[in-house]
């Protein structure tokens, strides 16, 4: 299964491809041991799996459903196991900042993963990634950064790869669940505040 998901996923030029899930997966287990918090057969599977319904990666959330749903059926795992797994990539996504915290603790360790993923020197060349797949300038300046938005608007409205970092990427930090989490996340917050005042200084060009 492993070697399908990698298949399907290796190559994927939105920033959503295998290596992040290899990251994501690495990062929860991280946390987890750390913190000593999580089931790791949950954090394995969910950790590969959480992307694949993604409404990102897919036409409908239907479509997401129908997937997940596909390589659910293929795991070796108890019924238990499964509900948990399937419970914990139910509570993944940002949707605007509106999401409500987690309940269980694997859910917690990896959003804290994912989302960690996001940020840094790794979550700077994603957005740009992304950026470039969906079609979106690198920067407008007279577009305005979208302070509080709905689910459609975050994934519909108009923006760029530098407005995402305020709109989303700088406040990650604070939306951290797990004490391994946020002591990672400050380092990481740092590296894309580095990055957008020199992005600005070379955007402005020389004063």
């Amino acid at each position: 299964m492993m070697e399908e998901m990698r298949r399907t996923y290796g190559l994927d030029p939105g920033g959503h491809d295998w290596h992040h899930l290899e990251r994501v997966r690495k990062l929860a287990l991280y946390i987890a041991e750390e913190d000593q918090i999580g089931d790791r057969d949950v954090l394995e599977w969910a950790a590969i799996l959480h992307d694949v319904a993604d409404e990102k990666l897919n036409s409908t959330p239907a479509e997401g459903t129908r997937k997940l749903e596909g390589w659910l059926r293929q795991l070796p795992v108890t019924t238990e196991t499964l509900e948990t797994i399937r419970e914990v990539i139910h509570a993944m996504g940002f949707k605007g900042g509106s999401t409500d915290d987690p309940v269980l603790p694997e859910a917690k360790v990896l959003r804290d993963a994912d989302r960690l993923d996001a940020m840094g020197a790794i979550g700077i060349s994603r957005v740009f990634a992304y950026g470039g797949w969906k079609g979106q300038p690198i920067h407008l300046p007279d577009l305005p950064v979208r302070e509080r938005m709905t689910n459609d608007e975050y994934r519909k409205g108009p923006s760029t790869s530098i407005n995402h970092f305020h709109e989303k990427l700088f406040k990650l930090k604070d939306l951290m669940l797990t004490p391994t989490g946020k002591r990672l996340a400050e380092e990481r917050h740092a590296v894309m505040e580095d990055f957008i005042r020199q992005f600005t200084i070379e955007w402005n060009g020389p004063q």
